[in-house]
């Protein structure tokens, strides 16, 4: 067991439902429940207001229903636009630690140890603290709870103690206490088998589980799962943070409680920063050709810039000279919020040349700091009926909406033409992005006998006004997940009112 709170585990709450209220005002506040609406689907995610009526995930849709008031959301899936915030909360992950390992969409370990920034309990808490905020800014009021221990397993059971938007730091020490008063259920390895097997024994508690013997665990569950058990109990868990690829690069980055201005400062930042990356550099044996800075403005807008050179350093001057250099191509003047420096390309020696070595200029390469955004068109689709009303009686899921005519066939001389194809109905599920020529961005609120309901509205909008179209309109087309963050995608977003 480590002596060091030094492992964070953050999990997004109530994710896919949270991302949903976020995009779409007119549900914020309300239940929503995202999951698979027609036929035996199950609850993938349901909001806090849902789990108020005892929603909950892996329940059955139909049952989510009966329990759920009329005016309950239920969503089809877009994991286009989650896997966008997920992005967004692993990219701020990374410049915590290097160490990350991501676990699932919404969830992630830190380990702060190899960061050598202050263990302490308050500085753990200070960070944890500024970490919660950052991800509630930048993914436009998705939150996460954090939960911070000497093990993973602690980590991830104090993320959950206080959800949502909690923040637990088990002291080291203080592990048994945290973990014997609390239900069996919460330890990774007893599930519903698992604990009744446990209730029948009298084992309620963590700490009625600590008591029992390793023979009588071994004769009930067999070895592996016997002696597991007898160490979680224990709070015996060393697994390390393993990071799900080799890492690429090393970086570091500084985010600014007032947005800084002054171009001095910001050299200086860069140079503080560069020595911190030329230090991990060295102290895993690697080096690198690529040097990066991450800029973020106040309105979190984020760009990148990369230069390489011709061979690789741990050259922390050199790192923060090139570093400059690159910060003289992004616009400052009106702030920087987030400040980032790092190597890519790395390997295991270092050669730098006497010229490079010496402040003469090296090849350039620039890169783009934007990526591609994901596309929505390969989501399935369900045809659903209105979000507040009873079980869709629509098709089962089908491809994403399209409007296709068959081409006619050619057709020989002297024979008789076959009858001509019907056009492909288009299939709308609820809670789809969509556009329509006129009215702008908006939802699909629900569609059945040949006509769907769009909300027209934005993450970054006042609730929005409802149209009803014929289901094969050809104005109105499926849509990306819109932008939250105010760029040209999210700010004009919905109808005038």
């Amino acid at each position: 067991m480590r002596r060091e709170a030094s492992i964070l585990h953050v999990d997004l709450d109530a994710m896919f439902a949270a991302v949903e209220q976020r995009d779409k005002p007119s549900l914020r506040g309300k239940p929503v429940i995202v999951g698979g609406v027609a036929g035996r689907g199950v609850v993938s995610t349901a909001s806090y207001e849902a789990r108020a009526y005892g929603a909950h995930s892996a329940m059955p849709m139909a049952q989510a229903r009966r329990r759920c008031p009329l005016n309950t959301a239920f969503l089809s899936p877009r994991f286009p636009a989650y896997q966008r915030t997920s992005a967004v909360v692993m990219e701020l992950l990374a410049g915590v630690s290097p160490l990350v390992e991501q676990v699932s969409i919404d969830e992630a370990y830190i380990d702060l140890a190899p960061t050598g920034t202050d263990l302490s309990v308050p500085a753990v808490t200070a960070l944890a603290t500024r970490l919660k905020a950052e991800i509630a800014a930048a993914t436009g009021g998705v939150t996460g709870s954090i939960g911070a221990a000497s093990s993973k397993l602690l980590a991830k059971i104090g993320s959950d103690l206080n959800k949502p938007d909690g923040l637990t730091i088990v002291p080291p020490g203080d592990e048994l206490l945290v973990l014997h008063p609390l239900p069996v259920r919460r330890l990774g390895g007893v599930g519903p088998a698992t604990e009744q097997r446990l209730h029948r024994s009298g084992i309620r508690t963590v700490g009625d589980l600590a008591a029992a013997s390793l023979e009588d665990l071994v004769d009930w569950f067999g070895t592996a799962h016997g002696h597991g058990l007898f160490r979680l109990a224990r709070a015996d868990d060393p697994r390390p943070v393993v990071s799900s690829r080799e890492a690429k690069s090393v970086s570091a980055e500084e985010t600014f409680d007032i947005d800084v201005r002054d171009p001095a400062r910001l050299h200086h930042e860069l140079d503080l920063l560069s020595a911190r990356v030329a230090g991990r550099l060295r102290r895993s044996g690697l080096t690198g050709r690529t040097v990066n800075i991450k800029v973020r403005h106040p309105d979190f807008t984020t760009v990148t810039r990369a230069l390489t050179r011709d061979q690789p350093t741990d050259d922390g001057v050199l790192i923060a000279q090139l570093a400059r250099r690159l910060l003289g191509e992004v616009p400052t003047a009106g702030g920087i919020r987030l400040l980032g420096v790092g190597v890519s390309t790395l390997y295991d020696f270092a050669q730098d040349d006497l010229f490079s070595a010496a402040g003469e200029d090296p090849p350039v390469l620039t890169f783009p700091g934007d990526l591609p955004r994901g596309s929505a068109d390969a989501a399935p689709a369900v045809t659903v009926s209105d979000p507040a009303a009873g079980p869709a009686a629509g098709p089962a899921p089908g491809p994403a909406p399209a409007v296709v005519a068959a081409a006619p066939s050619p057709t020989p001389a002297g024979s008789v033409s076959a009858p001509p194809v019907p056009a492909a109905v288009p299939v709308w599920r609820s809670g789809q992005d969509v556009r329509h020529d006129d009215h702008g961005p908006g939802w699909v609120q629900g569609s059945g006998i040949g006509r769907v309901t769009v909300r027209f509205e934005g993450p970054l909008t006042p609730v929005g006004r409802v149209r009803t179209f014929f289901v094969d309109d050809p104005r109105l087309h499926p849509a990306d997940p819109p932008d939250w963050s105010g760029g040209p995608d999210g700010s004009s977003q919905g109808e005038e009112r």
